[in-house]
């Protein structure tokens, strides 16, 4: 094996750098005409939220580092200070096209559909009355003004939540003059306010921003003042839970009492309309205790995020993608442990429907002959199918356990309701392992057949989650393959026995054998190399950003094996670096659903192996998380994967190509190229 070449990459800064490239490349689906309209006002939106997310979670980490003095870990000299500022330069410089592309691209689209956000300057005698009208009456009860004075201190403002800061002259009822005041709108209320058609002047499709409404209307709130001025704003804030597990008693609990503080963490951003006056400006940055750097003038309404409604609102069906019906393969429309005693099958979402999944987990729940069924829970949903599923069978005297992970990042209420519902019908709900999220997707069903026990898995790169189905790319095995099955039950043992798991035969788990069974098999790559053998890895994940896989694949590469990466967001990885990469090729795919699946390809000198996963090759996955990582065996299904794979690496009108220095290109595309997304579709429902 060649030597470990220098690490000339620094993972942990180019994770957030990536994560603002990734977010970039979202936005530019706002700009592509061949996206329906209504769905690229879609990518808009996305890329609003997830820049949320990214202060919230990122952008707060990095101001708590700079507040407490902490270094960044192997970073050769940069600051958290260093990094925060290119971080404030890049998020100023999205924050101001994701307003250029409102403005000079999506609006003007609208229009020319007839599709309307009309300004209060254009509003006919007919819609101010109408408009003032709903002020009154719909508007006015629920808003609660406050003027600021001594008795009245700036409030507390909620994360995200929209508001005004109102500039007022004259004086109060009691005589003294207050300066400004705050509105803060109830997010009860619609963001978006469609017109009646029947009133004059009006559109077929004309909607009016509701804080247009306010600004128009705001002197009702101060009678016998003047308000001069009314400018949006929004402040967002840490909102990462802080629980101590080894000190908490009940992890439940302390997740609850952290939860009601969430909306209520420290500041981390301050969003304003652009024509707010300065002064006023600074007036909140003082009192929310933020910096300019933290500042962000906003050419439009401060969150975009608004907009997500409207394609919901409008019956344009040739502004959105064509809907289809998602694949129910015929052997799993019938028996569905019997189909699976047959053979292996794996589920493609959302080509193929979850409905097979919560299929079988029904069936079990009624089936007098299963006597237990355990499941892991990440992101489930408000109301979930699977839940009542499993409500179902414990109601129905089967053993039930369900590993519900509490911790999962923005639904943690939701998975608090589910427990709670499961642990009320008798299901055994356990919360995972102190300090390791439980992010594997497993299933085991156990029945009794002629008189003897049977085991049934599912294993899935996604979450038990009908709705994400729907819009993720995700993979889920349904397999009897005792192997298989005895690995799976040896995993939910550790999870709730909390005792060492004997040895897996089949599965890769992490934080144990995951990341070093994925090393050794780069390693075995280099080996074939040497002789001259097939030497190819082809690995499809979310993120890549753990400095050891780095290395492993920087040293295959040297070695020779020829390394195709198809990593959707943050990837540390550089390719075409002379002497260093220039075996890898790295391509992001953003398409009308999102790519969720990890998988991973070694040629094996011929002899192909593929495995699924759930975990990203991130240290967390790796080594704070439980995870599982399962081969596919049948042979039709392994080949069917890879020739997959291949038709990822050869989409020519999806993709971005990572450049050596970090950034992306668009792939070189010939007119009429159709994405992989869309030729799935055509393959497997025939439809586009």
């Amino acid at each position: 094996m060649t030597s470990s070449p220098p690490q000339v990459i620094q993972p942990f800064v180019n994770r957030e750098l990536s994560l603002l490239e990734f977010n970039r490349r979202v936005l530019e689906q706002a700009k592509d005409e061949s996206v329906p309209l209504l769905e690229r006002l879609k990518f808009l939106c996305i890329s609003c939220s997830n820049l949320d997310e990214f202060f919230e979670i990122r952008v707060a980490g990095l101001k708590q580092m700079i507040k407490l003095g902490t270094p960044l870990v192997g970073q050769d000299g940069i600051t958290p200070t260093e990094l925060f500022s290119e971080v404030s330069n890049r998020t100023h410089t999205l924050v101001d096209e994701q307003y250029r592309v409102l403005n000079e691209v999506m609006i003007p689209a609208l229009e020319k559909e007839k599709i309307r956000f009309v300004r209060r300057s254009e509003w006919t005698p007919e819609q101010d009355a109408w408009l003032r009208s709903y002020f009154q009456n719909e508007l006015l009860p629920v808003l609660s003004p406050i003027g600021l004075d001594p008795a009245h201190p700036f409030p507390r403002i909620l994360n995200k939540s929209l508001n005004f800061i109102v500039s007022l002259t004259g004086k109060d009822a009691f005589g003294r003059n207050i300066g400004y005041a705050i509105v803060q709108a109830p997010r009860a209320l619609p963001r978006l306010i469609r017109m009646p058609k029947d009133v004059a002047g009006t559109g077929p499709c004309d909607f009016v921003f509701l804080s247009s409404v306010i600004h128009a209307y705001v002197d009702e709130l101060f009678l016998g003042m003047q308000a001069n001025g009314c400018y949006q704003f929004r402040v967002t804030r840490n909102s990462d839970l802080l629980v101590d597990e080894n000190e908490a008693e009940d992890l439940l609990e302390a997740l609850e009492g952290e939860l009601s503080q969430r909306q209520w963490g420290d500041t981390v951003r301050l969003e304003v309309a652009h024509n707010c006056p300065e002064h006023m400006s600074l007036y909140l940055m003082e009192e929310l205790s933020l910096g300019p750097a933290d500042l962000y003038q906003c050419q439009g309404p401060v969150n975009l995020m608004r907009l997500m409604a409207l394609p919901d609102l409008i019956d344009r069906p040739e502004l959105k993608y064509t809907p289809f019906v998602p694949r129910v393969p015929k052997a799993l429309t019938g028996d569905m442990f019997a189909a699976m005693r047959k053979h292996d099958h794996l589920l493609q979402h959302p080509y193929d429907s979850f409905g097979p999944v919560l299929d079988l987990l029904r069936s079990a729940a009624k089936d007098p002959n299963v006597l237990a069924i355990k499941q892991t829970l990440y992101r489930t949903g408000a109301k979930s199918p699977v839940a009542e599923a499993l409500i179902q069978a414990a109601r129905a005297g089967k053993e039930v356990t369900v590993v519900v992970e509490l911790r999962a990042r923005f639904d943690e209420a939701d998975n608090i309701s589910l427990a709670e519902a499961l642990q009320e019908v008798g299901a055994h709900v356990v919360y995972g392992v102190v300090g390791y999220k439980t992010h594997a997707k497993m299933m085991l069903i156990v029945r009794r057949e002629e008189g003897v026990l049977r085991q049934y898995a599912h294993l899935g790169t996604g979450n038990y989650h009908p709705k994400t189905a729907r819009l993720y790319t995700d993979y889920g095995l349904l397999t009897a393959d005792p192997a298989i099955c005895k690995d799976v039950h040896g995993v939910f043992l550790q999870l709730t026995s909390l005792g060492k798991v004997s040895k897996l035969n089949r599965l890769l788990q992490s934080p144990f054998t995951l990341a070093k069974g994925m090393r050794d098999r780069i390693e075995r790559e280099i080996g074939h190399a040497a002789k001259g053998k097939k030497a190819h890895i082809i690995a499809k994940m979310n993120a890549l950003v753990e400095p050891e896989m780095i290395q492993a694949l920087y040293q295959a590469s040297q070695a020779g094996v020829q390394i195709d990466l198809i990593v959707r967001s943050m990837c540390s990885l550089r390719p075409g670096v002379p002497g260093l990469s220039e075996n890898i090729r790295v391509r992001s795919i953003i398409g009308r659903f999102l790519e969720h699946p990890r998988v991973f390809y070694f040629a094996n000198g011929g002899d192909h192996e593929l495995w699924l996963s759930s975990a990203d090759w991130m240290e967390r996955n790796l080594f704070r998380r439980v995870e599982v990582a399962f081969p596919v065996l049948d042979k039709k299904i392994r080949e069917r994967v890879i020739d997959q794979l291949q038709a990822y690496l050869d989409d020519t009108a999806s993709s971005w190509l990572l450049q050596p220095d970090g950034t992306y290109q668009r792939a070189p595309s010939e007119p009429g190229a159709k994405s992989v997304q869309v030729k799935l579709l055509e393959e497997i429902l025939g439809s586009a």
